[in-house]
């Protein structure tokens, strides 16, 4: 299908989502506001779907992360800590700030040998996810961040480019009373994070502006990191039917050190050192990024449409453990990404039924002017490699669903991505560029019954495209593309359900079947560099539960406070059905990096005097870490306990707060590198460590 009959067509519509009513979601209302606490189904609203929908009212898969579980008496320095509780979600951090956490859903992101891959990021409804994929969160400040939430399986489909799911990030509102707050953190191995945010609202403009600086001397050798991160939110509300909202945010990396892999024997000998070559090659990378932004969103009757508008520019330096002699170690780059969409929902009835049709478009731009040289000893050497990457992506949207009963919603939905890659080398002289587009259309369809207030079913089908990152395409052992790599397509089948009664219990479940074929997967070749191949087939069945509870009704008496109990279970099988290497054949084998089970277990206990304690549990089965199976990551308990106070102090509000993590001092394997030469598959995570701080908040 031509780019041009694309846009054309694309600037006609707008974006998808299940039905929205607008007599619930005034447009007034922000999906980031105050921390929610377990109620009705049909009271909770959730925006993962890309418009304010009643949970009931979602056929899919979709977990929300409050205020407080993001926030309280928490060190806010990594995403596990608010998504270790969403089922489907396995996510790996070592503390390593170089290459950042390992997202996963359902499997999807195992392949990221940084940032994040196969998952789209938003944040407060721009993309953090770039057209060909990649997700750098180094931009992301927990601090500022007031919800979250995540949609699994294949409704992500009409995202595009996304074959796990969608992640959506909303940092906090202007508040209506002008608010200002400090948060300082200090911890073990030199943890120290202090940040400053403020906001108000006068008339129709409010603005809420973040600010923060974070510091660590390391867990193991070689890995120090400081960074510094600037939040902007202004609003503009002219009428109850019209919102514009202005981002920006910037970050400065000047130092995040790459300790490196270690062999099992290396980890369990001295877990904290270094790899030999990252510190003598001085591993690690510097980044400073800014982007800027504009969403517009209008409601009139049945009529909602809505845009955004952003820009981004980002400066990049890294020095990777591959000496001179095997390739070109050091790599930086200056990028610009512009992008925007638009959308139109019409929710009218239609031949007696209520209904809400969809349109969409977005528009993504990258281009990185990359060069590489050699590395010597932390330096940069002989140049080896100068070109301009651009990829250009496109993609168009139309979904429909209708209510065929008062309780029924069938829906359905395509998205069709044209993606296009190009390559112009500089140098070496004559060397060949390149170019290659990938085109598809994602069908997704779904059924939801609310059989009882409490109580709602659904089913879908969804199919899901990723084209390889710029990363993945590159040629890893010259310039150019690498004309043998192919973009991995998935479909998927889900059936669940999600129960609520009041304040007392909530929960879900949710059970899918899905093939990938072409899946893309790492391996490291013989020069040290990370390079990505294609696997036949894939086969991935799964089951995810979690619920809430609130016990205060049987232990609040005894206790005196509020008694919460939140609770996931994923158990998942993965496995290559057809995988032929010249390496080996794989055809039955366990995709490697993927937990079969994993479980999340908190007690929270809240006093009305402000007191709060919680422990929480996270266990992981033992997974493979190599696409032969020769090799295993094994499982480990992860404890922690934390606990806070708030009270007054004149016009402060004063929370100190406390944390012990890893409290049964398990040894572990925090991150893998799957595919890993000589056996170097595991970043060793630290054992137990603590944390503390202190919160002051003044309303003026």
């Amino acid at each position: 299908m031509p780019r041009a009959a694309i846009m054309a067509a694309g600037l006609l519509a707008a974006l998808h989502g299940p039905v929205a009513r607008a007599q619930d979601v005034p447009i007034a209302e922000t999906p980031g506001g105050a921390s929610m606490a377990p109620v009705l189904l049909d009271a909770t609203v959730v925006t993962a779907t890309r418009a304010p929908t009643s949970l009931r009212d979602v056929p899919a898969a979709v977990s929300v992360v409050d205020r407080g579980a993001i926030r309280d008496a928490r060190p806010t320095v990594s995403l596990a800590e608010p998504l270790n509780r969403v089922p489907g979600t396995f996510v790996q951090d070592a503390g390593n700030q170089a290459q950042g956490p390992r997202i996963q859903i359902r499997g999807f992101g195992t392949r990221a040998a940084f940032g994040v891959r196969e998952i789209r990021v938003l944040l407060d409804g721009l993309p953090e996810t770039l057209p060909d994929g990649q997700t750098e969160l180094s931009g992301i400040d927990l601090d500022a961040i007031a919800r979250i939430e995540v949609l699994r399986g294949p409704a992500s489909s009409l995202y595009g480019n996304a074959s796990g799911g969608v992640i959506q990030l909303f940092s906090e509102d202007p508040p209506a009373t002008p608010t200002v707050e400090s948060r300082t953190v200090a911890g073990s191995y030199g943890l120290l994070k202090t940040s400053l945010r403020g906001g108000a609202v006068a008339g129709n403009f409010g603005a809420f502006v973040q600010g923060s600086y974070f510091g660590i001397g390391g867990y193991r050798d070689h890995s120090a990191a400081y960074d510094g991160t600037l939040n902007a939110k202004l609003r503009w509300t002219p009428s109850d039917t019209t919102r514009v909202t202005f981002l920006a945010n910037a970050f400065d990396v000047p130092l995040a050190d790459d300790p490196g892999t270690l062999t099992w024997q290396q980890a369990r000998a001295r877990p904290r050192q270094a790899r030999e070559l990252n510190v003598r090659l001085d591993a690690g990378e510097a980044a400073q990024q800014v982007r800027a932004g504009i969403v517009v969103e209008h409601r009139t009757g049945p009529h909602a449409l809505s845009a955004y508008a952003y820009a981004l520019y980002r400066d990049f330096d890294s020095r990777q453990p591959i000496l001179p002699e095997n390739g070109d170690g050091v790599v930086a780059f200056h990028r610009t990404s512009p992008g925007g969409g638009l959308r139109y929902d019409l929710e009218r009835p239609a031949l007696g039924f209520a209904q809400t049709l969809t349109f969409g478009l977005d528009v993504q731009g990258q281009e990185d002017v990359r060069r590489r040289w050699s590395n010597v000893d932390g330096a940069r050497g002989t140049l080896g490699l100068s070109e301009r990457e651009s990829v250009q992506g496109i993609g168009i949207y139309l979904r429909e669903a209708v209510f065929v009963t008062g309780d029924v919603q069938v829906s359905g939905g395509v998205r069709y991505d044209d993606v296009a890659f190009s390559v112009d080398v500089a140098y070496p002289p004559g060397a060949p560029g390149g170019a290659r587009t990938f085109g598809r259309w994602s069908p997704a369809g779904g059924v939801l019954w609310t059989a009882l207030p409490w109580l709602s079913t659904y089913a879908n089908v969804g199919t899901a495209f990723q084209v390889p990152t710029t990363t993945e395409l590159a040629n890893p052992d010259g310039a150019g593309l690498n004309p043998a790599i192919a973009p991995q397509v998935s479909t998927s089948w889900e059936i669940g359900a999600r129960a609520g009664g009041g304040d007392l219990l909530e929960g879900g479940v949710a059970a899918y079947f899905l093939d990938l074929d072409d899946e893309i997967v790492p391996f490291e070749s013989a020069s040290g560099r990370t390079a990505f191949r294609n696997a036949g087939s894939s086969r991935r069945v799964g089951v995810e539960l979690d619920a809430r509870a609130t016990l205060t009704p049987w232990l609040g008496s005894v206790l005196g406070g509020n008694v919460e109990w939140t609770g996931s279970f994923t158990a998942m099988h993965a496995t290559y059905r057809r995988y032929a290497t010249p390496a080996g054949n794989f055809d039955g084998n366990d995709e490697p990096g993927i937990p079969p089970w994993q479980a999340y277990q908190q007690l929270a206990w809240r006093r009305p005097d402000g007191a709060f304690v919680a422990v929480e549990g996270l266990f992981v089965g033992g997974f493979f870490v190599d696409d032969a199976n020769d090799a295993r990551a094994r499982g480990y308990p992860l404890v922690n306990l934390r606990a806070g106070l708030e009270y007054d102090l004149g016009p402060l509000r004063v929370a100190p707060f406390a944390g012990v993590q890893n409290l049964a001092d398990a040894s572990y394997a925090a991150v893998v590198r799957l595919n890993a030469l000589g056996g170097r598959f595991y970043e060793p995570a630290p054992g137990i460590n603590v944390y503390g701080g202190v919160t002051l908040a003044a309303r003026l």
